[in-house]
């Protein structure tokens, strides 16, 4: 038995978890190559056209190790905090799988609840039974696997550099270094410092968020939008970059909330989808850190709210 493992959607998030529950299992598998152009077409290929990049990449992957492996994960998750949700499109999945994707092996279908450990557990489960492994090799492997899980640390904070920006944006946008043309990298090498939602303690998060008329329900926009409220009222960055994908709903709306409430912060927003340049990219960066190298210098009242629509 070999599982498939696509490195798309939250792959990067619980990479650590899954490798070490399935070495424990003693299963082997393969996980799909670093994103790439060839990856990219095949996502183009095989999924719905109205379906956004990361959707699409996600099939890509699947597609380039469909015909090597007995079983494929494919993440039905529906929510990882309790009385919240994350993209409607994980709902969907395994059906866009299916009936896009000709000629696919076994793959997982269930839901997954990842707030709670008696749900997690018990998808686990299932796919155990799929592995042909008891419940109480299940329950040592996801033992194992929570450890190393809990041990890592997501995301980044540079501290090396005089400016620092706060890099937002649904997690398989910001950890797909093809999908975002290594925007780290491309800030780094203007002298700018990154940090992620990550390192903004929850708390001050929710301190924001409950400000809001209405409790917002989608995971991903609750951890974006606290954390760009936070650190643009404390001042401890001097910018803050959304990373969107183009026909993303829940992004379209808590930009908006962002620019509403940080007024004149500075503020760029990058839309990606599936076509190839880096050259916009590249002039809206060196703009972006021009104008903030100039509103710090000078204290000038910059216009500082941009949206760009770069496509990938």
């Amino acid at each position: 038995m070999i599982v498939g493992l696509p490195k798309g959607l939250l792959f990067h998030q619980y990479e650590k978890f899954i490798t070490e529950f399935l070495k424990v299992l003693q299963i082997d598998y393969i996980i799909s190559k670093d994103t790439n152009k060839d990856i990219l077409n095949l996502g183009v290929k095989y999924c719905v056209d109205e379906a956004c990049l990361p959707i699409k990449i996600f099939h890509g992957h699947v597609a380039s190790i469909k015909d090597r492996c007995d079983l494929v994960i494919v993440p039905r998750i529906v929510s990882v905090h309790e009385k919240e949700f994350i993209c409607p499109k994980f709902n969907g999945l395994p059906e866009m799988i299916l009936h896009n994707i000709p000629n696919m092996p076994a793959i997982t279908t269930k839901p997954l609840y990842l707030y709670s450990e008696k749900k997690t557990l018990a998808w686990l489960e299932d796919f155990g039974s799929m592995l042909n492994k008891n419940k109480n090799q299940v329950r040592e492997a996801y033992i194992r696997g929570k450890e190393i899980y809990d041990r890592q640390k997501l995301g980044y904070n540079d501290k090396r550099y005089r400016r620092r920006v706060l890099l937002v944006g649904h997690p398989y946008n910001i950890d797909d270094i093809y999908m975002n043309m290594n925007i780290k990298k491309k800030l780094n090498d203007l002298g700018v410092g990154v940090m992620t939602h990550h390192y903004v303690r929850d708390k001050d998060k929710q301190k924001e968020v409950d400000k809001l008329y209405k409790r917002p329900f989608w995971t991903f926009a609750r951890h974006t939008y606290g954390s760009c409220v936070y650190l643009g009222r404390t001042q401890q960055v001097d910018g803050i970059i959304y990373l969107s994908s183009f026909n993303c709903g829940i992004d379209s709306i808590f930009i908006q909330l962002i620019k509403n409430e940080l007024k004149d912060f500075p503020l760029l927003v990058v839309k990606i989808d599936e076509h190839t340049g880096e050259a916009g990219l590249n002039t809206r960066l060196e703009a972006y850190t021009d104008m903030l190298e100039r509103k710090k210098k000078n204290g000038s009242n910059f216009p500082a709210s941009r949206e760009h629509l770069y496509s990938m």
